[in-house]
């Protein structure tokens, strides 16, 4: 049945989605940018653009389904589902105003995961009851796999470009890899919206499961991929020039060799962690990427300090957004 609470956990996890876009511009688009391949106005419209496309081609929602079955489905209530929302939101646009790149995605879920643990011991059960172990080890293990798997392909390839391109002229080398970045750039802004876009699809779905609207998850109504990858993609239309600065400059500085094997690498690791349905993080992936384009030039050209405080703020995002929902939630449960 359709009611106010519903239509609120719709319309926020909507603007979740906005606030993702801008909040993730940054991956997309912070090698294009500091390369100068684009000026950030035309970058942010071009991975806009991309964003949308990847409606037309993830049709299959493995990463939503795994999303939505993050918290079983026993504990699962509009008013879960609100106060993970709302957690997400409050972290999002906190790293978002002091630019430290986190993770929507792992905000969201973390979120989603600390609202249903909260829900099942105010209730009188355990609160691992109520997480979906299985899903929570595959989701968390890849916040240490995903930035790994990045780093190694952005090695291999920048490896491997280099050893093609050693006879090249440098100017004439320069021009292609500039051309070649807005393809690199292209493929991550498209496996980027595939992957975060389905995220939001994942909660709306079991907004409308537990509000009854929907019997199942593949019942899923059309217009919820639309809604969310058009808000992801008029998010990154607004882009988050703070988060650019960091992942664009501070962390090592990018040529536009190194911009397409940083993206090229970010892409493929989020085109296989899409097909087996996994909800990886684009900020751990393209960081992962930019480090190892840095580490084949030296060791020293990465600065450690900025990927150090990276790290914390990737190991913090998931037990914060949780502790923020159960606080929520708690507030939702005695207040109501």
């Amino acid at each position: 049945m359709v009611t106010t609470l519903l239509v609120v956990v719709v319309i926020l996890a909507i603007a979740f989605d906005y606030i993702n876009g801008f909040h993730d511009a940054a991956n997309s688009i912070a090698t294009v940018v500091s390369t100068k391949v684009l000026t950030p106005f035309q970058a942010v419209l071009w991975a806009a653009l991309f964003n949308f496309a990847a409606y037309f081609y993830f049709t299959d929602h493995k990463v939503a389904n795994t999303v939505a079955k993050t918290v079983i489905e026993n504990y699962i209530t509009l008013e879960v589902i609100l106060a993970g929302l709302v957690a997400a939101i409050i972290w999002n646009l906190l790293t978002w105003w002091y630019g430290i790149p986190s993770s929507s995605s792992h905000t969201l879920i973390g979120g989603f995961a600390g609202a249903g643990m909260t829900h099942a011991l105010l209730t009188g059960a355990s609160p691992m009851d109520a997480v979906n172990m299985g899903y929570v080890v595959k989701i968390v293990s890849f916040i240490v796999l995903a930035p790994i798997i990045g780093l190694v392909i952005s090695v291999v390839l920048t490896l491997i470009i280099i050893n093609i391109c050693r006879y090249a002229k440098p100017a004439t080398a320069e021009k292609w890899f500039k051309r070649l970045q807005l393809l690199s750039s292209a493929a991550l802004s498209f496996f980027h919206g595939g992957n975060d876009a389905q995220k939001v699809m994942g909660i709306i779905a079991t907004a409308l499961i537990a509000a009854k609207v929907i019997p199942d998850f593949d019942s899923m109504p059309s217009w919820v991929p639309i809604a969310c990858y058009s808000a992801i993609s008029l998010g990154t239309m607004s882009g988050g020039w703070k988060i650019v600065k960091t992942m664009g400059s501070k962390i090592t500085k990018v040529t536009a060799l190194e911009g397409v094997a940083a993206e090229g690498a970010g892409a493929i690791t989020l085109g296989i962690t899409e097909h087996f349905g996994i909800p990886v993080s684009t900020t751990h992936t393209i960081t992962g990427s930019i480090v190892g384009v840095g580490v084949v030039k030296s060791v020293s050209a990465v600065r450690w300090g900025v990927t150090i405080n990276l790290i914390w703020a990737w190991i913090l995002t998931i037990p914060v957004s949780a502790t923020l929902a159960a606080i929520i939630y708690g507030a939702i449960y005695y207040f109501k």
